[in-house]
């Protein structure tokens, strides 16, 4: 069995590109193809922090994963990562363990950006005029970073609520290049940006409908949990196409979960971005709709990325 270090993982994902993995795994669950039982979970309050386990595999495939993933808000107090996490390979026909990813969360945090920028793929405007990224962590980073794959914009409108986190936001080097501005008023920044994506692990929500203009994405990353939440309920209603990662997952953990409950949405009006991508439904027809996708993330996503970092090494 292979043991695979995050120095390593780092090396071998600068090479590899991630949105072409996760887009087969968006389409292979939404095919049906994958097994993914509920999301194992263990809130903590004292302080704050959330565990989950993921795990599945893809029928016919090589391996199944079983990934833990953890995310501690206050470790930054202590000057320790928020996130950690490792993912496990097994084969899938003989259960036998082939390798353990001690990434420390960073494969969790590619693969949820690269996630991010494939909603923003199919189904933003053709013409982004400004991004808004609601949050000033790693994986707001991240989403923006990996956007840049896929929408050409330059302008930036970063929202958090420190001003040093924004600060060190605005002057991060591997943005250089990027108009960047940040504000501590989310309805200025809802007001300004055509595509929004949110990333804080919020329980109570960030964006309403009222701030949202018309043509806008939104992609809604942070809530993953029931008591999370970053767009209120009426940002669903106004939306002309809502988009999940999975129904059955986001009806019980995402940002629609608090819509589907409030019978503000129906359950039925949801398209799985995996449908999307395979050209089973159409996403954004004009640059007028309101569009919105909820991604909760998927042991398959999981799957994929582990993959590719063991088959490089192989």
């Amino acid at each position: 069995m292979k043991i695979i270090e995050l120095n390593q993982i780092k090396k071998i994902m600068a090479s590899i590109d991630v949105i072409p993995c996760i887009e087969q795994a968006f389409v292979a669950y939404s095919k049906g193809d994958a097994v993914m039982p509920s999301v194992g979970e263990l809130i903590f309050t004292h302080p704050p922090g959330d565990v989950h386990i993921k795990y599945g595999y893809i029928r016919g495939g090589d391996y199944y994963v079983i990934k833990v993933a953890s995310g501690f808000y206050e470790n930054a107090k202590m000057d320790l990562p928020v996130n950690n996490g490792l993912m496990l390979l097994a084969d899938q026909k003989t259960g036998v363990f082939k390798a353990i990813l001690l990434d420390e969360g960073y494969l969790t945090q590619l693969r949820t950006a690269a996630a991010g920028a494939i909603a923003a793929k199919y189904l933003a405007p053709r013409v982004v005029h400004h991004i808004g990224i609601v949050g000033t962590g790693e994986q707001a980073r991240l989403q923006l970073f990996y956007l840049r794959h896929v929408v050409k914009c330059k302008k930036i409108m970063v929202w958090g609520r420190d001003d040093n986190k924004l600060l060190q936001f605005k002057n991060e080097e591997m943005f250089k290049g990027l108009e960047i501005e940040v504000t501590k008023d989310i309805s200025e920044m809802a007001f300004c940006c055509n595509l929004i994506v949110t990333a804080t692990p919020a329980s109570s929500p960030l964006l309403f409908a009222k701030d949202i203009q018309p043509g806008t994405h939104i992609t809604a990353i942070g809530a993953d949990s029931p008591h999370k939440q970053e767009l209120h309920q009426d940002v669903f209603a106004k939306a002309d196409i809502v988009a999940v990662d999975s129904v059955l997952q986001c009806i019980e953990r995402g940002d629609v979960a608090h819509a589907v409950r409030d019978d503000v949405i129906k359950q039925e009006n949801l398209i799985e971005l995996g449908s999307i991508i395979d050209g089973k439904h159409i996403g954004r027809a004009n640059d007028a709709q309101i569009t919105v996708a909820d991604l909760t993330g998927l042991a398959v996503q999981d799957l994929q990325i582990a993959k590719a970092v063991l088959n490089a090494v192989s």
